[in-house]
């Protein structure tokens, strides 16, 4: 692993090697919100700062790293983060575009992996929309977006984090561009999106992957046949690579039963946002008693998901995908000279 990467990932963990990071970098979810709260067409600049500085205030003292945006999230509460904790920046554009046989991802206009490396990020977080049978072309192309992500990545030697969510069809019955999870999702498209980015041509590190089936169908594992927890066995397994659970949404008590399959899977850690703080957010636009509430019920909650990552998730330098790659020799008189070409060859 580049020195680098390794650095990267083990800002991002906690001390024991286990992920429990906080996303507050979404953007369509957060500013519909605010409209929908103040009655308006449009979210302010402000109130969508004022509403993640309020998350990252509350809710980053109990993560092992945050992500932010550049456009809100950063400018708004880059100061919130503590210098102990890693930080990852958003990368994708969250306006895609959306044709008749797949959607097209984007980065964000102006900004860049270098960017993202010189403003202190210790990690790039991308999320493609993808599934396999979209037409070849979108195939292509967001594979493409993917890989050159990927190499520059490598060239600034910085942790790629990469984002999966399998997307319904426009004409579908359930069809939303809404970023929420696709309740009528397929198991073996969940599995073949991660088996097809887990080449090494695409860079990733740590992948940051949704349940294989919808969320609020996950039962308790008590009452599991084998059969959910075989096809988290398998994505686990088509990652293979440390990998961390996204909530896309869900409620409390179900990306609490994902996380159970999860560990039992292999996963180290969570990377989630709305599970955690969404209940709480609709009391705005009252900051006060928003405030409240996330002291109440979002920490809390927290709390209680890293004490079951603590207790069921294993360190991500004990995944099977790298073992003996999680450490890297950096010492002796060649280090200088040789480093610029070290696992870009």
């Amino acid at each position: 692993m580049q020195p680098g990467k390794l650095w990267g990932m083990r800002r991002l963990a906690d001390a024991s090697g286990r992920f429990k990071m906080l996303a507050v970098d979404q953007r369509p979810p957060i500013k519909n919100l605010i409209a929908d709260k103040r009655g308006e067409d449009h979210a302010t600049y402000s109130d969508v700062c004022a509403f993640k500085a309020l998350l990252v205030e509350a809710l980053a003292p109990h993560a092992s790293a945050a992500l932010l945006d550049p456009h809100f999230a950063y400018p708004a509460a880059i100061d919130l983060v503590s210098p102990g904790q890693g930080l990852l920046l958003t990368l994708e554009d969250s306006i895609f575009e959306e044709t008749s046989t797949g959607r097209l991802s984007s980065e964000i206009d102006h900004w860049s992996v270098e960017k993202i490396k010189r403003a202190g990020g210790d990690a790039v977080k991308v999320l493609a929309w993808y599934r396999p049978d979209a037409a070849p072309a979108v195939l292509a192309h967001q594979k493409d977006f993917v890989r050159q992500i990927g190499d520059a990545c490598r060239r600034f030697d910085i942790p790629f984090i990469f984002e999966l969510l399998v997307y319904p069809f426009p004409g579908a019955a359930d069809h939303t561009t809404d970023y929420v999870e696709d309740t009528s999702k397929r198991v073996d498209h969940v599995i073949e999106s991660v088996a097809t980015f887990a080449a090494p041509e695409y860079g990733v590190d740590l992948f940051k992957l949704e349940s294989p089936m919808a969320a609020p169908d996950v039962p308790s594992r008590t009452d599991d046949d084998g059969t959910v927890q075989r096809h988290f066995d398998e994505l686990g397994r088509a990652a293979g690579r440390p990998w961390v659970m996204l909530s896309a949404g869900a409620t409390q008590d179900a990306f609490q039963r994902v996380l159970e399959y999860a560990y039992a899977a292999g996963a180290s850690g969570y990377l989630a946002g709305r599970a955690i703080w969404w209940d709480a957010c609709q009391a705005f636009p009252d900051l006060d008693s928003m405030r409240g509430r996330l002291a109440v019920d979002s920490v809390p909650y927290m709390q209680t998901l890293n004490r079951m990552t603590d207790e069921l998730a294993i360190p991500w330098t004990s995944n099977p995908g790298i073992l003996g790659e999680a450490s890297l020799d950096v010492t002796g008189p060649t280090f200088q000279s040789n480093y610029n070409t070290m696992g870009l060859e």
